[in-house]
């Protein structure tokens, strides 16, 4: 370490305090294995000594014989940044301003375009529009690779770097470049930002049968969701609803917390919701259902599609695993990490995947996503097309793990329900998931004695 700046002597013990092995490694090292895993201990130690000594012997050279005057914090925050892009897609280092930008997030309110993006190798990609802002009113789709913003090329941008150029005041013009299949060259859109806040929640009642559109997970959606299922019982004369619509497309997720709340109002008490597995034992929970404030037992449609993600495929996986639900759609988004979000003292923050999560049969949808037990087109007839990008194409996303002898198998998917009533209420929907969920209900409901829907094979 001859040579080098005290300070980054410092800086370089402190470092290797933190690196070292945690108390839970300390506690599983105590046993039998103790002399040998010291030894390792040792090592690793003596190894990161020299790895850090020579970051800090190149930081060293830069902030000294650099042709220009380096700004040190940009070299700090771009080292960490580079030392997270070796992890997955989801592990992120957020500068002041845009960890403030995230937590303004999970308010529901900001300024900007409301959109849901990724990368992908190096392209910035659309996972979904926002339901009802400026970037789906403008027409842009799941699947659009943004090119350019105000005249930036993307190629290489980090996200949190596009979305702090699409965020502003309301009224100001961001201008994105798009490209699609199809498109024979990028076409440029420009795009009023507005005040963005996000209702999570949207009803309507069709026949005593409610439609729940969930956007994401935010501050308070499930008690957003009761509220509104109180609502739709008030519209159908103080009556239960015949059934209900829980409608999680484009829905790219968001807190854990308010996932479970959700799948717990549909389910009785004491049944696992969803397990989180980390490294070595640790982050590992179990979340199940409280006996209180649950729905009654009416059918209910799960609709999903590729831009259903996260905490969307959490619930899905839970009703669908315990019966609770029939799912309809496309294959979901296939995210199946849990992150956690830590501030740091400059303000900073560091989003990091601790665990995996798994459904309460213990499927793993990392990378597969979820089958809905019925496969249904945007348009009828319609035949899949080019899908949009989903967490098997991010780079550096998780492997699914292979399958335990125990896990069930995702079901074969099937086709549309066949033989609906037709429906004098629906006749008039353009939206044709829709519509066939709705008729699925009806047609269980106005069956005399017909139980509620339960998911075959489960």
């Amino acid at each position: 370490m001859t040579g080098l700046p005290q300070p980054w002597r410092a800086a370089l013990a402190a470092l290797i305090l933190v690196s070292g092995p945690s108390a839970a490694d300390e506690k599983k090292d105590a046993g039998t294995h103790a002399p040998a895993s010291s030894s390792e201990r040792a090592e690793k130690g003596d190894a990161t000594y020299r790895q850090l000594e020579t970051f800090a012997r190149v930081l060293s050279y830069v902030e000294n014989n650099y042709v220009e005057a380096p700004n040190q914090e940009r070299l700090i925050y771009g080292a960490i940044q580079g030392m997270l892009d070796t992890l997955d897609p989801h592990t992120v280092f957020m500068p002041p301003e845009v960890f403030r930008e995230m937590k303004i997030d999970t308010s529901g309110e900001w300024g900007g375009l409301g959109i849901e993006i990724a990368r992908k190798n190096d392209r910035i990609i659309v996972v979904a529009p926002i339901d009802d802002t400026p970037a789906a009113r403008a027409g842009l789709k799941a699947g659009d690779e943004l090119v350019g913003i105000d005249g930036e090329s993307t190629r290489g941008m980090d996200v949190g770097r596009a979305m702090q150029k699409m965020r502003g005041p309301a009224g100001g013009r961001v201008l994105l470049s798009i490209l699609r299949q199809g498109f024979s060259a990028p076409r440029e859109i420009a795009i009023i930002r507005d005040h963005i806040r996000i209702i999570s929640v949207e009803g309507e009642l069709y026949g005593g049968i409610g439609h729940v559109k969930v956007k994401n997970f935010q501050e308070r959606t499930d008690q957003y969701l009761r509220k509104e299922l109180d609502r739709l019982r008030g519209l159908n004369g103080g009556k239960e609803l015949r059934g209900l619509v829980l409608d999680l497309r484009n829905n790219p997720g968001g807190l854990l917390d308010e996932a479970v709340a959700m799948s717990d109002r549909f389910l009785p008490g004491n049944l696992p919701i969803v397990f989180t597995r980390g490294r070595d034992g640790r982050n590992s929970t179990e979340e199940r259902s409280k006996d209180r404030d649950t729905e009654k037992n009416y059918p209910v449609v799960v609709l999903v599609n590729g831009g259903s993600a996260s905490a969307s495929e959490i619930v899905a996986g839970a009703l669908q695993d315990h019966g609770r639900a029939t799912l309809m759609g496309s294959p979901t988004f296939g995210k199946g990490s849990v992150q956690t979000v830590i501030e740091l003292e400059d303000g900073s923050g560091l989003k990091l995947t601790i665990a995996r999560y798994y459904t309460p049969k213990g499927r793993s949808i990392q990378e597969r996503g979820i089958t809905p037990d019925y496969v249904v087109p945007d348009e009828p007839g319609a035949r899949p097309g080019r899908e949009a990008p989903r967490e098997k194409d991010l780079q550096r996303h998780f492997r699914a793990e292979s399958s335990a002898t125990n896990e069930p198998a995702s079901p074969a998917p099937r086709g549309p329900p066949e033989n609906l009533p037709k429906w004098e209420t629906t006749a008039a929907l353009k939206d044709y998931p829709l519509k066939v969920a709705l008729e699925y209900l009806h047609g269980l409901s106005a069956a005399p004695g017909r139980p509620p829907a339960r998911a075959e094979g489960r």
